[in-house]
């Protein structure tokens, strides 16, 4: 499903370069559930952001289901990134001028898919979240673990072939991170490609497999 070569990213300062990836080389299978760990500022994140097609490659290529992406034009990519890609960030990113089904029913809006189609969506991404009682409120109102059941919600509405998962327990209590990381594998043993940044070794143990980075390169 998703393949890279030689993947790179440097960040250009002024007065500093910095090499974030260097030449990395990963592959994941559809339906695998990979965990993706290392020592803060290793590039974990950088290469999540990379696979989400929220930035771009420095050099090197990024194939996703044999499709070059790494060079797609803006639009290209934002419409390719809505059509296949959920993200879960730890800071759970929802809006807070909207409610909880506002927010879950925002990627169909962008798909451009019908009232009665989104209705029947968001409902079932609640209820399949345990949040259905909390449509009409408002992120403020809700707890850690209920936002981050929202965003989960929000992030699989749309059906995406991958799952891409930034600290998804990581401003949650242990509880709460274990119903967390639970819904995830729930997901992924649905056929959901998850690849998951996690510095939790608890989190990492219900991935198929750990890619390890070190200083920007996969060092396992």
């Amino acid at each position: 499903m998703i393949k890279t070569r030689d993947l790179t990213k440097i960040f250009r300062t002024e007065e500093v370069e910095t090499t974030a990836l260097n030449k990395v080389n990963i592959s994941v299978s559809e339906g695998e559930y990979v965990a993706v760990m290392g020592p803060s500022g290793c590039g974990k994140s950088t290469l999540l952001n990379i696979l989400g097609l929220l930035d771009n490659p420095s050099s090197g290529s990024y194939l996703f289901n044999g499709t070059e992406v790494a060079t797609l034009r803006e639009r290209d990519r934002t419409v390719f990134r809505k059509g296949n890609i959920g993200f879960v960030f730890q800071s759970f990113n929802l809006i807070d001028e909207l409610n909880v089904y506002e927010n879950v029913e925002l990627p169909l809006i962008y798909l451009k898919m019908k009232g009665s189609e989104r209705k029947k969506k968001v409902e079932e991404a609640l209820e399949r979240m345990k949040i259905t009682h909390r449509a009409k409120h408002f992120p403020q109102q809700l707890s850690g673990g209920q936002q981050q059941r929202v965003a989960i919600a929000r992030a699989v509405v749309a059906n995406p072939r991958l799952i891409l998962a930034d600290e998804p327990t990581g401003n949650l209590d242990s509880k709460n991170g274990i119903e967390v990381i639970n819904l995830l594998s729930e997901l992924n043993k649905e056929g959901t490609t998850i690849i998951m940044v996690t510095h939790n070794d608890r989190d990492a143990g219900y991935a198929h497999r750990i890619i390890n980075l070190f200083d920007g390169q996969v060092v396992s």
